[in-house]
C-alpha cells in the first residue's frame, strides 16, 4: 500500500511531465507562429502598386517555409500529444492554424483562382482531417481561414482598383460570392465562428461597392464580369 508520500511523489513527477510536455509544445507552437508571420508578411505583396508582378515569387517562397519549416513543426508537435490528448492542448496551437488557413487559402488562390478544400490544407500542413486519425486539421480552423482569406481579398479589391487592375475586382466578387453561398448552407454551432461570420456581410458588401463603382464609372466590362 501507498503511503501518503509516495503517492504525492507520484503527483509531483506527473505535474512535472505535464508541465515538461507544455513547454515543448509552447516552443514549438512560437516557431510555427514566426512562420506564419513570415507568410502573411510575403503575402502582403499584393496591396502594393505592381504588387502583381512579385506574386509568384512571394508564392513560391511561402510555399518553401509551409514545406520546409511549418509542416516538420507540425509533426513535431503531433508527436508530444498523446491519443486523446487533442483538445487538452489545442489552444496553444489553434489561433496559429487558423492563420495558417488563411494564407494557404489565399496562395492557393492567387495562383489558381479556386477554393482549396481542407482536406487540401490538411495535407499542406501533414496534418490528418479526422478526430479520429488523432492530431488533426478541425474543420472549424479551416473556416475561420476562409472567413480571413474575404476580408483579405475585400481588401485587396479596393487596392487593385486603386493600382488601375479593373478586372481583379471581378474576379474576387463572383469568388467571394460563392464562398458566401456556402457559408449560408452551414449551421453554425461554434459561438466565435458564427460572431466572425458576421463580418463576412460587410466584407462581400465592400467588394460589390468597388464592383458597383467601376460599373458606374464605365469600367466594368462584360468579359471580366465573374471571370475566374
Amino acid at each position: 500500500m501507498e503511503t501518503i508520500m509516495q503517492v504525492f511523489t507520484d503527483f509531483q513527477e506527473n505535474l512535472d511531465r505535464e508541465q515538461n510536455t507544455r513547454e515543448v509544445i509552447k516552443n514549438t507552437t512560437k516557431e510555427i507562429e514566426e512562420n506564419s508571420r513570415k507568410i502573411i508578411t510575403l503575402l502582403q505583396v499584393i496591396h502594393q502598386e505592381e504588387g502583381s508582378q512579385q506574386i509568384p515569387v512571394a508564392c513560391a517562397k511561402c510555399k518553401s517555409i509551409l514545406e520546409d519549416d511549418v509542416k516538420p513543426a507540425y509533426i513535431q508537435l503531433s508527436m508530444q500529444i498523446e491519443k486523446g490528448m487533442y483538445y487538452k492542448y489545442n489552444d496553444y496551437w489553434k489561433i496559429a492554424s487558423q492563420k495558417l488557413c488563411f494564407s494557404i487559402a489565399l496562395i492557393n488562390y492567387l495562383e489558381k483562382t479556386v477554393l482549396i478544400s481542407h482536406e487540401e490544407v490538411a495535407s499542406v500542413l501533414g496534418l490528418a482531417v479526422n478526430e479520429k486519425e488523432g492530431f488533426h486539421l478541425p474543420i472549424e480552423d479551416y473556416l475561420f481561414g476562409l472567413l480571413a482569406l474575404v476580408s483579405e481579398l475585400s481588401r485587396y479589391a479596393v487596392n487593385a482598383v486603386t493600382n488601375g487592375d479593373y478586372e481583379k475586382p471581378m474576379q474576387i466578387s463572383h469568388f467571394v460570392s460563392e464562398i458566401n453561398a456556402g457559408f449560408r448552407l452551414l449551421n453554425l454551432k461554434n459561438d466565435a465562428l458564427r460572431k466572425r461570420y458576421d463580418v463576412l456581410k460587410y466584407d462581400v458588401k465592400k467588394i460589390e461597392e468597388v464592383v458597383y463603382d467601376l460599373s458606374i464609372r464605365g469600367l466594368k466590362t462584360p468579359n471580366t464580369e465573374g471571370k475566374n
